[in-house]
């Protein structure tokens, strides 16, 4: 893996991010919220990789699953209580607040669909 930018996933990932807050803000509950929040937030991760590592598609895509998981692991372990940060807005929102196996889905099915587009229409690899 080596670091080069790259401007299209870095305008995706700043699209991504607006889109994100707006729906943090806007949205407190519902489908958009929750489920398709998480599908965007594991695409983010892939795409905010993809901005500045060039590397195998493959390769970013398990690294932004496993990033995924490893912050929704962390809300069943009740991580912003043990960092005392369960008060913080901005910490809860990035970190989330309960464990969820619909939100791994979520995250898979992201990764998955953003994988499928990066090799099909935007990198042209083949595996």
């Amino acid at each position: 893996m080596t670091l080069k930018f790259n401007p299209l996933f870095t305008v995706l990932t700043v699209v991504l991010l607006i889109t994100e807050i707006a729906i943090a803000y806007f949205l407190k509950d519902g489908f958009v919220r929750y489920t398709v929040g998480d599908v965007l937030a594991s695409i983010l991760v892939y795409c905010a990789i993809r901005s500045c590592c060039s590397t195998k598609a493959v390769r970013v895509a398990l690294t932004a699953l496993i990033i995924s998981f490893t912050v929704e692991f962390a809300q069943l372990f009740n991580l912003l209580d043990l960092l005392n940060l369960r008060a913080n807005k901005i910490a809860s929102i990035i970190l989330g607040s309960h464990f969820s196996i619909e939100d791994l889905i979520a995250y898979a099915f992201g990764i998955i669909t953003i994988y499928f587009i990066d090799i099909t229409y935007i990198s042209n690899e083949n595996h």
